[in-house]
């Protein structure tokens, strides 16, 4: 099975593919029903892969998952209280997740692209963000060599740890 650490890496990877289809937002008003459920389709695909990284990281820690009606907000309350994000990440969140589910109930031609523009604006900074704190979240393995490993790959840093590795040639 995959470390946790693989399955959020995955999990970012996944949601920075979807943005990567994602147009840049200077104006949605001239797209069709159509490319808005695209774009409407790519920022509800951004939260719920933000979600599952959460959920999987607060399983790690061996806590349980919110149930009942306001499950998604609560996971994100669980989320600032096991320091996994920021009250200001979860701000930054609050209105991916009310479109989340906006979207998920209304019909294609309730969509505007005005109503979008503002979070396709934002989804980019708001990811850069995000994917720090969340990779900050992931326990480091308990030997040297992963911890280093670890902080080098969140930090990177890499290319100074490969240097720092290097046997001293003798001098003589």
């Amino acid at each position: 099975m995959a470390s946790l650490s693989e399955r959020v890496e995955a999990e970012l990877a996944n949601v920075e593919a979807v943005l990567k289809e994602l147009p840049e937002a200077t104006s949605l008003a001239g797209l069709s029903t159509l490319e808005l459920a695209g774009v409407a389709a790519l920022l509800s695909s951004f939260y719920n892969g933000i979600e599952n990284v959460v959920k999987q990281v607060l399983l790690a820690r061996g806590q349980s998952l919110p149930d009942g009606a306001s499950w998604h907000r609560d996971l994100l309350v669980r989320a600032v209280d096991h320091g996994i994000l920021s009250a200001e990440s979860q701000q930054m969140l609050t209105p991916f997740m009310a479109f989340r589910h906006f979207f998920t109930h209304a019909y294609a031609f309730d969509l505007h692209g005005h109503r979008i523009e503002p979070l396709a604006q934002n989804v980019r900074m708001v990811f850069g963000r995000l994917q720090v704190e969340l990779r900050a979240a992931i326990p480091l393995p308990a030997d040297p060599i992963g911890n280093a490993r670890g902080i080098a790959r969140c930090s990177g840093l890499s290319q100074t740890l490969r240097e720092d590795r290097r046997p001293e040639r003798s001098r003589g």
